[in-house]
């Protein structure tokens, strides 16, 4: 009952809405995002790990177990004020910024059915920004005990940040008996809730580690065994990492089975990227154990930074297997990666996915006819957020080798032609449409272009539709696997 009542109540909220995806050329908008958000995780889990490194440092300050480690504390805040809460805090408002260029049906479910932990977590991360500034301002003028608990202050707010994000990140692929319940709870401690939880605080306190060992090799004055002191305690923070093979696979089992399927051969690019991940984790682990930990080694600057740039190719491709395995959706059951509802699809192929589309497209003035136009418009509703039409992930490209007849058939079993995209959302008028806009798209963008008007072509698509069904095929084949 509580599911059918949210169903109409979203049905009612997004019919009467629809949000453009932004052009970025021959970029995939999703792409993009990607781009901001890798680069914005990378940044927020360093600021998480780096309270961890500075409050162990200011302890062995404070214990005399080092004398060089306040003047690693006063210079490492610095660079964490400068990288991490700067960039941090442009490229947290440019995730923001293009997600809802993008998906604003996906962020603003996140939103609705989370406002609450939103809030939470932005009531943490003001705290974290007063604690660090604080700091940052009067480190020099506080006693050791003042400067300690401000740092823990800072920790504590930072890690309690990522951990209502995490909850959230989770819920996206896997909701668990959320999607009956609608408890806040349910779908804030979901299945992946945990593994995921530690895994990206072992990543945290990773990335702090390998970062304190560029800046150790960048403070002036400081000699060799100094620099090695300050080297091998900072490499305790990466102790930690020998417990990610089991975390990693306690993520993978928590995934659902058809994702998991995604990640372990079923997508080839989700799979190249998964083992650029483990590769890259296992060869900063090893170097850890090995060379900093069993022999103690120096680690100069260069190699320090070579292994930082490992780690954020490993949290790269981390988040492209976190992303690209929700598919086909961008909330799990919830969602479409298009941001058209499962729920929608039914009436969508009845009313049609354009028909109160009131945006104008950007090239409009150059398409040939009426039919192009709409088909144009169908791309940008159901196709533009994972695709473009000729540049990375082009269908103009990804379908070339299909003839009319096979794209029809294709889009229109587009969940059994390619289980990770979702079902075709609209009329068999608007899937011709499409097809004609894509033909058009590969014969160069004539001037002037024929198009279809058989009727029996339309019955045709509305059979195969039919054949298809509205939902995707992950529910399908778990609904066949029930009965």
């Amino acid at each position: 009952m509580i599911r059918n009542v949210h169903a109409s109540r979203l049905i009612e909220m997004h019919m009467s809405h629809i949000y453009p995806v932004n052009d970025y050329g021959p970029l995939m908008p999703g792409l993009v995002m990607a781009a901001v958000a890798i680069f914005h995780v990378f940044l927020a889990q360093f600021a998480v790990g780096g309270g961890f490194l500075l409050c162990y440092f200011q302890w062995l300050s404070m214990t005399g177990r080092n004398q060089y480690a306040k003047l690693f504390v006063h210079g490492y805040f610095k660079v964490l004020v400068m990288i991490s809460f700067v960039m941090g805090a442009l490229t947290g408002v440019g995730i923001w910024f293009t997600s809802i260029q993008i998906s604003a049906p996906t962020i603003g479910e996140m939103v609705f059915n989370f406002h609450w932990i939103w809030a939470t977590e932005w009531s943490f991360f003001c705290l974290e920004i007063v604690a660090g500034y604080c700091f940052y301002r009067y480190h020099d003028r506080l006693t050791d005990k003042a400067a300690l608990t401000l740092l823990v202050l800072y920790t504590f707010a930072a890690w309690a940040s990522l951990f209502w994000i995490n909850g959230i990140l989770a819920w996206q692929l896997t909701p668990g008996s959320w999607v009956e319940s609608r408890s806040i709870a349910d779908g804030f401690f979901n299945p992946s809730f945990w593994p995921s939880l530690f895994f990206r605080t072992i990543v945290c306190l990773t990335l702090a580690s390998l970062a304190g060992c560029v800046l150790v090799n960048m403070i002036p004055n400081l000699d060799r065994p100094a620099q090695q002191s300050l080297v091998n305690r900072a490499a305790h923070l990466m102790a930690p990492m020998v417990a990610m093979p089991i975390l990693g696979v306690w993520f993978l089992m928590a995934m659902p089975p058809d994702s998991r399927g995604w990640v372990l051969g079923g997508s080839p690019a989700m799979m190249l990227f998964f083992m650029i991940s483990v590769g890259a984790s296992v060869a900063i682990g090893g170097y850890a154990v090995i060379g900093l930990w069993m022999q103690r080694l120096y680690i100069n600057g260069a190699t320090a930074t070579l292994l930082l740039l490992l780690a954020f190719g490993a949290t790269a491709g981390g988040e492209f297997v976190r992303e690209g395995s929700r598919k086909p959706y961008s909330i799990r059951h919830v969602v479409y990666s298009s941001g058209i509802l499962p729920e929608e699809v039914a009436e969508l192929r009845r009313i049609g996915c354009v028909s109160n589309d009131p945006f104008p497209l950007m090239h409009e003035p150059g398409l040939p006819n009426e039919t192009v136009t709409l088909g144009a418009k169908v791309f940008r509703r159901q196709c533009a957020v994972c695709h473009t039409m000729e540049g990375s992930n082009a269908v103009a490209h990804l379908t070339e080798s299909w003839d009319a007849d096979q794209m029809r058939m294709n889009i229109a079993k587009l969940q059994q032609t390619k289980p990770f995209m979702p079902p075709f959302a609209g009329t068999p008028a608007e899937l011709e449409a499409l097809v004609s806009y894509i033909l058009w798209v590969q014969d160069d963008r004539p001037s002037e272009y024929a198009v279809s008007e058989d009727q029996a072509v339309l019955q045709q698509i509305a059979k195969w539709m039919d054949e298809a069904g509205t939902q995707a095929a992950t529910v399908t084949s778990m609904e066949r696997e029930k009965r």
